[in-house]
């Protein structure tokens, strides 16, 4: 699920491309000149990476090294961390082992429910956090069938193998088999393809066949929804038909009948039949976020936008918004993929669902984009303020925005706040301290990341709002202040900032106002919740809560009981000895034996209270 097609182009691509250097001009920015393509989303609007170069070589090189460009790799080419020297995974007892024969990598998988399958690996995605692969079966007279989505990825920071799905929020399990076809699901967020594509979804409306491109908007609250009007439906006719026939090889390929017609049968020929052979490059590329740029690349004076443009279409911001910013632009170019929710999992922080007209924002890495759109920040600011679009983060560089070097950023706008006498009165915290960084309370360390450590919320918000104080878990200013109780923490609030707090709300929540919001999370929260109350326990080591996180190693989500393990070893100083790969009955009673009394009434068989319900459903990873 992905935003709709007026709010994409990402950020993270390198500059345009030209084939020879930009004039000069005498300001030092663009020339008077030059004006904006007026196309940027179909198949011929594209250029490639590589036109790029010779213009922009130092941001050239920075972004073929980055994460995100390498986003998607072959295997003879790539720098490949997960070791493919015989290592075996085991889980729910099933196994995979990983190989490497004659140049060749192998993951064979040994199943008694799903049988015996040896895949040659041919696709290696992502290389930030972790790293995932696709490949196809090698039968008795080589390699046949589909690419498909393996189930084993290799975590970087732990150096381990886990199960593909448990990266998500989905339920627990029940062993090892490969997944769906990899070009009819992760292909468009991970690889260059045109705009237009991703767009006809949107433009088909309500019933539109599912297909691996489909951009849509209604995960944003109505008054943030941009939407498509089409100027010219003989041009965009045409179009579709064009890339149809593409895509299906055939002379024909565009369907009989009106525009809605054709893009119906263009999504069906999408879900079949659209494949690496169809990508404008493997992997993210420069034209991914600046949009199709062969215009510039044959006159730099035409510039790239990030705004899409098509002489058969327009995009259209809320009726009242005005003029969309460059920001807005780039924010919502990074949404094209910076947005899910995550599988099936059905919440949302600020008690939303994720169906919802409100859905709230989402609790794991990847949802930054959607949840920077939902804040009040997104007109001025963009991703690109504090990421570096075409190269890799330095954590020290993020790091140093949670002080002094981040307010500096804010108070650009909000200049009343620049002075530490300033700061003062409105934070209630000491300026120069941990608790004075404007990040600290407006973007929150709440969401689960990839690599093991919690994330910022980029919905940027106040911990003060009803909503996040009444309808979420835990609350925000319990991040830092562990040991203060729900009461203590919603009084102090009230008297700082002059706010008043439902206190049955409150009540429903955590039970009591005298509760510790971490612990009464951990034993009443959902389970996004209860993660984050894991971790911040976890990072601050408080023994007296092994047997609450001890529990959590049962939690329905398997991803939640990683945290847990890690967070347990923590306040324990030394790990329990549990294998998070076997069924739940057996990880309760492992879980009863390191830490006596965490599950009241459980026996050596395994405890007395089910496990969650498997599941094999495709996870939107």
């Amino acid at each position: 699920m992905r935003l709709p097609a007026a709010l994409l182009v990402c950020v993270a691509g390198a500059a345009s491309a030209c084939r020879a250097p930009r004039p000069p001009s005498s300001t030092g920015g663009a020339r008077a000149d030059a004006h904006r393509v007026s196309s940027n989303i179909v198949r011929a609007d594209y250029a490639g990476s590589q036109a790029c170069a010779s213009c922009h070589p130092q941001l050239f090189e920075t972004w073929k090294r980055s994460p995100m460009h390498l986003m998607t790799r072959e295997p003879a080419t790539a720098t490949i961390r997960a070791p493919f020297d015989g290592r075996t995974f085991t889980f729910m007892g099933d196994t995979a082992r990983l190989d490497e024969h004659d140049g060749a990598r192998f993951m064979s998988l040994t199943s008694a429910a799903f049988g015996d399958h040896t895949y040659q690996i041919t696709r290696v995605i992502g290389g930030h956090h972790r790293e995932d692969f696709a490949g196809v079966e090698v039968g008795q007279r080589g390699t046949t069938g589909d690419e498909l989505l393996l189930p084993v990825s290799y975590v970087f920071e732990s150096s381990s193998l886990r199960l593909k799905g448990y990266s998500v929020m989905v339920g627990e399990r029940s062993g090892l088999r490969a997944g769906g076809v990899w070009s009819q699901t992760c292909v468009f967020c991970h690889n260059t393809v045109p705009l237009f594509d991703a767009t006809w979804g949107a433009l088909y409306g309500p019933g539109a066949p599912g297909y691996q491109g489909e951009v849509v908007d209604r995960l944003l609250p109505p008054e943030r929804r941009f939407r498509f009007e089409v100027t010219d439906a003989a041009r965009l006719s045409e179009a579709v038909a064009d890339e149809t026939r593409f895509v299906d090889g055939s002379a024909g390929g565009a369907a009989e009948g009106d525009a809605r017609e054709q893009l119906g049968h263009g999504m069906h020929e999408l879900r079949g039949r659209f494949g690496a052979k169809h990508f404008v490059e493997l992997g993210i590329g420069c034209e991914s976020c600046h949009g199709g740029s062969r215009a510039h690349v044959e006159d730099p004076r035409t510039l790239p936008d990030f705004a899409p443009r098509s002489p058969f279409l327009a995009a259209r911001a809320p009726a009242g918004w005005g003029d969309v910013t460059r920001a807005q632009w780039i924010n919502r170019a990074c949404a094209r993929c910076h947005q899910v929710l995550f599988s099936r999992y059905p919440y949302t922080w600020e008690g939303g669902q994720r169906r919802g007209a409100d859905a709230g924002g989402s609790s794991i890495t990847s949802g930054e984009a959607r949840d920077f759109l939902l804040g009040g920040c997104a007109k001025e600011m963009s991703c690109a303020t504090c990421h570096d679009p075409h190269g890799e983060d330095r954590p020290e560089t993020l790091a140093a925005l949670a002080g002094a070097a981040g307010n500096a950023l804010c108070t650009r706008c909000h200049t009343e706040l620049g002075t530490p006498t300033a700061l003062r009165a409105h934070a209630h915290h000491d300026p120069a301290g941990a608790g004075g960084g404007c990040v600290a309370c407006h973007m929150p360390r709440k969401n689960l990341g990839l690599g093991y450590q919690l994330t910022r919320y980029h919905r940027i918000g106040s911990p003060t709002d009803p909503a996040r104080v009444e309808r979420d878990r835990p609350l925000e200013c319990a991040l830092c202040h562990v040991d203060k109780s729900v009461g203590t923490l919603v009084g102090q609030m009230e008297t700082w900032w002059g706010k008043r707090y439902d206190r049955a709300a409150l009540r429903a929540l955590y039970g009591d106002l005298a509760a510790l919001p971490l612990e009464a999370t951990l034993a009443r929260g959902k389970p996004h919740e209860q993660g984050t109350a894991v971790a911040v326990l976890g990072e601050h080591g408080v023994r007296a809560d092994a047997a609450a996180l001890a529990r959590q190693l049962a939690n329905p989500i398997p991803l939640v009981r990683h945290w847990a393990e890690r967070a347990l070893a923590n306040v324990r100083g030394a790990p329990c000895a549990v294998d998070l790969n076997r069924p739940t009955p057996e990880i309760r009673a492992a879980a009863e034996r390191c830490v006596p009394g965490a599950f009241p009434g459980a026996t050596a068989a395994g405890g007395t209270t089910a496990g969650p319900r498997t599941s094999n459903a495709p996870d939107e990873d």
